[in-house]
C-alpha cells in the first residue's frame, strides 16, 4: 500500500547503512531540517529518504526531541495502524508465553520488541503501560485497545513517570485508563509473593528485570542471614527468604515501597524471618558496619547513577562506595552482589568500580556469575541502551 507521509531527509554526509542495517534512531542532527520538518506534529508519521531520495523506512518524528525519528516499520511504505500493533503485540506475547507458566512479565521492551519507546508490564488480568514516546503517546487509546484485545487483560495503567518521557516533551501523568483495578496486586515470583502498587508505585510498580538474578541469589542465600540494600519491594530479600535464608533485613529509602515488602513477607508467610531498615543507604550501611553487623549474603541494586555519558564519571565513583560499604558487611565466604541499571556504565567499567570498592577493603573474591536482565527484556541488537542491566555476584574469600 502506497501510504502518503511527508518525507524527512538524511543530510548528504550521513551513512545511511545503519538505518538498512536496523539501527533504530534518527537523530535530529542527521537530518535536513527546514522550517517544513520543524512544523511536523510530535508523534506523527514520515517516510524517511537517505540524501539520494532512497527510501529507508517508516518512522515516527518529534521536532521537540533530539531523536527526530524512531524506526517504526523498514517497509517506508507501511501502515501502522492497529493490525500493525496486534501483530506486534501478539508476537512478543507468543515469546512470553513460551517462557513463563504465569503471566507476569514484561510484555513489550521498547525497540527490542519493534515498538519504539513502548514499554508494557503485565501483571494477570492487569498491564501498566509506559509510552516513553510521542507517536505512542498520541495512539494510546487506540494501543490500549489492541493490548486488550490480543492479550486479554482488563485494566489498564498509564504510567507517565520516568526521565525518557521528559527527554520528549510529555507530561508526567499517569493514571488507570481501562477497566478497574484493586489497590494492590499480588505477583507470584521465584517462590515468594510481591505486592505490586500500579497506580502508585515506582515505574510500572515492580520491576521484572531482576528476575534470574533474584533467583540465583536465593539458591545461594539459604541458610544465611540476608542483607537487601535499595531493596524496592524486597525483590532479593523475600525470594531469599522463599528459598530458606534465615533472616532478611531490607532497606531502602522509601517507606511507601518497604511497607509493600512488608506485606509481601506477609502473603509468602516468613514475616517471622524479615525486618525493613527505612533509611539512606548510605547511612545504613555504615551504620550496620559501625555496630560489627555481617550478613552470609548482601545486595545493594541501587538505582541509575550514571543515567547519560555526562554523569559517567561520578556514577562509577558512587558505584565503587556501593562496593566498598557492602563488602565490609560480608561474612566470611560470604556473597556480594552488586547491581547497576545504567547503561552509560559498560560492563567492564562497572565490574572495574566494584573490584576498586571491593580492594580497598583488603578482601579477596571470585566472580560466581554475570548476569543481565531476564529474557523478556530482550535486547535491540544495535542498541546498546537496551542491554542496561548488570549483576555481578562475588564470593569474598576469608
Amino acid at each position: 500500500m502506497n501510504i502518503d507521509h511527508p518525507i524527512i531527509r538524511l543530510k548528504p554526509k550521513t551513512d545511511a547503512r545503519r538505518l538498512r542495517r536496523g539501527f533504530p534512531w534518527v537523530y535530529d542532527n542527521e537530518l535536513v531540517t527546514d522550517r517544513r520538518t520543524r512544523a511536523l506534529v510530535p508523534g506523527s508519521l514520515a517516510r524517511l529518504e537517505d540524501a539520494d531520495r532512497n527510501p529507508i523506512a517508516t518512522v515516527a518524528v518529534n521536532p521537540n526531541s533530539k531523536i527526530f525519528g524512531r524506526v517504526l516499520d523498514a517497509d517506508p511504505g507501511a501502515e501502522i495502524d492497529r493490525a500493525w500493533m496486534a501483530k506486534r503485540i501478539g508476537r512478543a506475547l507468543k515469546t512470553r508465553n513460551a517462557l513463563f507458566d504465569a503471566p507476569y512479565y514484561r510484555l513489550i521492551h521498547a525497540e527490542a520488541d519493534g515498538m519504539p519507546g513502548v514499554i508494557v508490564d503485565r501483571f494477570g488480568d492487569a498491564a501498566v503501560i509506559q509510552p516513553n514516546a510521542a507517536w505512542a503517546d498520541v495512539r494510546l487509546e487506540e494501543l490500549a485497545d489492541v493490548l486488550a484485545e490480543v492479550t486479554g487483560v482488563t485494566a489498564i495503567v498509564k504510567s507517565g513517570t520516568g526521565r525518557a518521557r521528559g527527554l520528549e516533551g510529555l507530561d508526567d501523568a499517569s493514571g488507570l485508563i481501562r477497566g478497574t483495578l484493586s489497590e494492590l496486586i499480588t505477583v507470584p515470583m521465584n517462590g515468594a509473593i510481591y505486592m505490586a502498587d500500579l497506580l502508585g508505585g515506582q515505574k510500572t510498580g515492580l520491576y521484572y528485570d531482576q528476575r534470574p538474578t533474584h533467583a540465583f541469589v536465593a539458591r545461594l542465600a539459604r541458610d544465611t542471614d540476608v542483607l537487601d540494600v535499595f531493596s524496592h519491594v524486597g525483590g532479593f530479600a523475600l525470594a531469599a527468604l522463599a528459598s530458606g535464608a534465615t533472616s532478611a533485613l531490607a532497606v531502602d529509602g522509601s517507606t511507601a515501597a518497604l511497607t509493600l515488602a512488608g506485606a509481601g513477607a506477609k502473603a509468602s508467610g516468613v514475616a517471622d524471618r524479615f525486618e525493613t531498615n527505612a533509611s539512606d543507604a548510605f547511612e545504613a550501611m555504615t551504620s550496620l558496619s559501625e555496630e560489627g553487623r555481617s550478613f552470609g549474603t548482601v545486595v545493594c541494586d541501587p538505582p541509575a547513577f550514571a543515567p547519560h555519558k555526562q554523569a559517567r564519571d561520578a556514577g562509577l565513583r558512587a558505584y565503587e562506595k556501593v562496593a566498598r560499604l557492602a563488602a565490609a558487611l560480608v561474612a566470611p565466604d560470604g556473597t556480594l552482589t552488586l547491581c547497576s541499571c545504567s547503561h552509560a556504565a559498560e560492563i567492564d567499567q562497572f565490574r572495574a568500580a566494584s573490584l576498586r570498592g571491593i580492594g580497598r577493603t583488603g578482601r579477596a573474591c571470585q566472580i560466581l556469575r554475570t548476569g543481565f536482565a531476564g529474557p523478556d527484556h530482550p535486547q535491540h541488537p544495535h542498541l546498546a541502551e537496551s542491554g542496561y542491566l548488570k549483576a555481578i555476584t562475588f564470593r569474598l574469600l576469608g
